[in-house]
């Protein structure tokens, strides 16, 4: 017999929280969490972004989420983490998207360092993203290794538009919004920009890839943003050598002068570079090009204490029970003008959030022009914290905001540049070949990847509580497999060692010479990270 005093689910209904099976925590963010669900009619597995109400009014992000989530709706692409369902209840907004088990580029490149051919298909899949987000009105502001995921397949897919906006010829953003390390110098001139910064970004990301490190640093953020409006990047010499249209590519990207910048006058400018000459970019969109690098399914691809945390630390952990959305209470004669905007920032959610459901979805109108008109216009919001020399790599929120003293900073000499649409006029074009905008109205939709399986408690020899993953081993060997490694392999023996056993006599349990045995190496992988050495 069955449970009989809960209320049965009814699938038929509105999605909620109730017709997903919560399985593991895999993000943390400034809002809230990432976790994988597992839809209960289907078996279909996403990934559920979970966002407390109470913390976008507190920060005043009420305006982004709801830029996000009505920009969402009218994306669908295959290189990007498509929103599948959103809806919200009394504590939470919930955003639920495309499952990516291969973790973001920032979690590999910190471990490994790739072979240009894997960056250079990452690189192409991403500037298809672009291409498509630019034809829909959208500039991202936040390209980074951050927010580029990866599928089991290892296809790469663009996520967080949490700072995205859209944009109009003629009204150029002058916002200065994204993560300081990666804007453009256009964002800093005062004379406003458009989708032109996000191919800056692409190719400080793509330097990232192949050094292993940022173009441009500073220890402070008037030290960074002088550097990045200088911009004048050290292209170093390295063993194995950065190929002559490898490194073409990165300068082309990170160039100074939009007029100049691949990418930014017209798609064609990219695909005719040397560098990406060889790839057939209508095969690789409709994903008929094997990917280079494959995450491994065998570890985790995530940070595992994220779970953890949500067991022993929260105080109300994300449980899957009905949630009714009650009204909030009436203000006060006497509220202050706190509350007041406490009250009006909660309406506004409970009124803009609106639920979705891709299986309803056209996909037949223009992201920018749904979005445009429906949410408070855009202003600047500055955060007075430093810079992080590496951004939060399990950001699902967006990216901070910068500090008065970056916007403030001198940008040296100020440059005038024309509008994008009179700089395409201008130069000179040789026939470029036609390429689709797109393949089709609605690329792409989630397949059933394999079920993860959840942990289970068991009492320990100590006495306390063990998790035990079903696959993986504990949370102690998880972690193990994904730490970073060392650059100068000075830390093996110790973590062989571990390996080997944890008592005295672990020692006995090991095979002679499996510690030593080469591992084969991946495709797309040179080795671990630092296997491309500087050497000036």
């Amino acid at each position: 017999m069955g449970n009989t005093q809960g209320k049965p689910v009814v699938l038929t209904d509105q999605v909620n929280l109730n017709h997903f099976r919560l399985l593991r925590v895999v993000g943390k963010g400034a809002f809230g969490k990432v976790r994988i669900v597992e839809r209960k009619d289907s078996g279909l597995t996403f990934a559920l972004k979970y966002i407390r109400k109470d913390e976008v009014v507190r920060s005043e992000s009420v305006r982004n989420i709801i830029r996000e989530r009505r920009m969402l709706e009218h994306l669908n692409h295959p290189f990007l983490c498509n929103l599948r369902y959103s809806f919200q209840d009394v504590e939470y907004l919930y955003l639920v998207v495309d499952l990516m088990n291969g973790g973001d580029l920032r979690f590999h490149i910190q471990r490994k360092s790739f072979t240009e051919d894997a960056v250079r298909f990452w690189m192409a899949e991403l500037a298809c993203a672009l291409r498509y987000i630019h034809s829909q009105g959208i500039v991202h502001r936040d390209v980074k290794p951050d927010n580029i995921l990866l599928d089991s397949d290892g296809h790469v897919h663009l996520a967080d538009f949490n700072v995205a906006s859209d944009f109009k010829p003629g009204k150029p953003l002058t916002s200065k919004s994204g993560t300081l390390a990666y804007l453009a110098p256009e964002v800093f001139r005062g004379h406003g920009y458009y989708s032109e910064v996000d191919w800056w970004s692409l190719g400080v990301t793509m330097y990232e890839c192949i050094y292993g490190k940022r173009p441009f640093e500073g220890k402070s953020h008037e030290e960074l943003t002088n550097t990045i409006c200088a911009a004048n990047p050290r292209y170093f010499v390295t063993k194995p050598p950065v190929s002559m249209p490898c490194l073409h590519a990165m300068t082309s990207l990170i160039e100074k002068d939009r007029r100049k910048r691949i990418g930014a006058t017209g798609f064609d400018t990219f695909t005719d570079h040397p560098f990406f000459q060889s790839i057939d970019f209508e095969a690789l969109e409709r994903k008929q090009i094997s990917p280079i690098f494959i995450p491994s399914s065998e570890k985790t691809n995530f940070d595992a204490t994220y779970d953890l945390e949500e067991l022993l630390l929260e105080e109300a952990p994300l449980e899957a029970r009905a949630r009714r959305q009650k009204p909030r209470a009436e203000l006060r004669n006497d509220a202050s003008s706190k509350e007041i905007r406490e009250d009006e920032l909660h309406r506004m959610i409970e009124t803009m959030f609106e639920p979705f459901d891709y299986t309803l979805a056209t996909y037949d109108v223009n992201a920018a022009a749904a979005v445009a008109g429906t949410v408070p216009d855009e202003h600047v919001q500055l955060d007075t914290h430093q810079i992080d020399p590496h951004s939060a790599h399990t950001s699902p929120d967006g990216s901070p905001p910068l500090s008065p003293s970056a916007v403030a900073a001198a940008a040296g000499p100020e440059e005038h540049f024309p509008p994008l649409d009179e700089l395409r006029a201008a130069l000179p074009h040789s026939q470029p070949t036609q390429r689709p905008a797109s393949s089709s109205k609605s690329f792409s939709r989630p397949i059933p990847p394999q079920r993860p399986v959840p942990a289970t408690r068991q009492p320990s020899k100590g006495g306390g509580v063990q998790m035990v993953l079903g696959e993986a081993g504990s949370w102690s060997n998880l972690a193990d497999q994904t730490s970073p490694m060392p650059a100068d392999g000075s830390g093996e023996a110790g973590v062989r060692y571990e390996k080997g056993g944890g008592s005295m006599l672990g020692f006995l349990s090991r095979k002679k010479g499996r510690d030593r045995s080469p591992k084969p190496r991946e495709p797309g992988v040179l080795g671990k990270y630092g296997a491309r050495h500087i050497i000036s």
